[in-house]
């Protein structure tokens, strides 16, 4: 298979999308050539068969400039003669422009997204595709019947267990991976820690990793006041966007993970932290069923600060078996339901080429 991969940013470092390298060395790996047509473009890590283009946002390039870049590349790959699927991942602006060229060639196009949010755009690619491809029900706003749940694409030999202990002895570690933004229910988090900090036995340390976009800036600032009017400015930390290399080490470290988004994102940050045998405290309901299959559901909750400081302290209190027994159902789920090569697999040999 020779494949048309489109993606919206293609950088082995970036804090939040570099995890698409880890797709397109895997998908690499099953078929014959891989050609890449980016959004944006940073430090490229693929293997010989796959080709790389951006169309310049790095590079400032206005978007009037980049729909020009996009179709220039497409000339410079032969108007797409040669190739035997095409795949949008997270780019239905790319899918919409390309149909027609796609149809006259007979190429066909899996549409891949996960995110409550629904656009105009992204309701025209759905009807232009011929596959749309998701991480769960829930992730797609737009009702079609060409819709099929794939999983989430987790690197399940990245993401790992801790061997041993996960802490010294004495200390609670809480994590939260993604955006500094209001959509995370950050400033619940702090409010828990702030009780925690005064009912646990433990050390309370609270790490937030992850960028801050210029929009959030605001937010951002006010969750910092709230941390220093809680007194926990040598307990909270603010980590930053962090390299992906680095992240599986500080999920394996932490005792539990914490996310608070609402149901409809199916957030992938949680599916990284059970794959290294991390507990998950979440409000996010789409992850019920998978939580009820590993034995977990406690670990779900509805957002009230009393329930979330409740069932950090209930975790807090499991010993060093109960912690490894649980992140190894976890695990498992993820294992058995999204992990990247099981994706990949479905991808190659029957959604791309139907």
């Amino acid at each position: 298979m020779n494949l048309l991969l489109f993606n919206l940013a293609t950088d082995a470092d970036d804090p939040i999308l570099a995890f698409t390298h880890d797709w397109i060395r895997a998908l690499a790996a099953r078929v014959a050539k891989v050609d890449v047509v980016t959004m944006r473009s940073g430090r490229i890590a693929v293997p010989a068969n796959v080709r790389v283009y951006s169309v310049g946002k790095e590079r400032g390039y206005s978007e009037p400039r980049r729909a020009v870049e996009f179709y220039r590349v497409l000339r410079r790959l032969h108007w797409l003669r040669g190739y035997d699927a095409c795949f949008a991942h997270m780019m239905p602006l790319f899918a919409v422009m390309a149909a027609p060229l796609l149809r006259l060639r007979r190429i066909p196009l899996t549409l891949w997204y996960t995110h409550p949010a629904t656009s105009q755009r992204l309701r025209v690619a759905v009807r232009l595709a011929d596959v749309v491809a998701t991480a769960s029900p829930e992730s797609v706003n737009v009702p079609t019947s060409k819709l099929v749940v794939t999983g989430h694409g987790i690197d399940t030999a990245r993401f790992v267990p801790a061997e041993g202990a996960r802490e010294p002895a004495g200390r609670f570690g809480i994590v939260s991976v993604g955006r500094i933004a209001p959509i995370k229910g950050l400033e619940l988090l702090v409010d828990a820690a702030e009780r925690l900090s005064h009912e646990l036995a433990k050390e309370l340390h609270v790490t937030l990793v992850g960028p801050v976009a210029p929009a959030d800036e605001p937010y951002a600032r006010r969750l910092v006041q709230r941390v220093a009017a809680a007194g926990l400015d040598g307990a909270v930390e603010f980590a930053g966007p962090m390299a992906r290399h680095a992240l599986p080490a500080v999920l394996r470290d932490s005792s539990v993970a914490v996310n608070l988004t609402p149901r409809g994102g199916f957030d992938k940050a949680v599916l990284e932290a059970m794959s290294c045998g991390t507990p998950v405290v979440t409000t996010n309901e789409s992850f019920r069923p998978l939580f009820q299959e590993a034995g977990a559901a406690e670990l779900l909750v509805r957002g009230g600060p009393d329930e979330l400081v409740a069932t950090l302290r209930a975790v807090a209190e499991l010993d060093d078996l109960e912690r490894a027994e649980l992140g190894a159902r976890l695990r498992q789920a993820v294992v058995d339901h999204h992990s990247l090569d099981r994706l990949i697999e479905r991808l190659t040999s029957e959604i791309l080429v139907r």
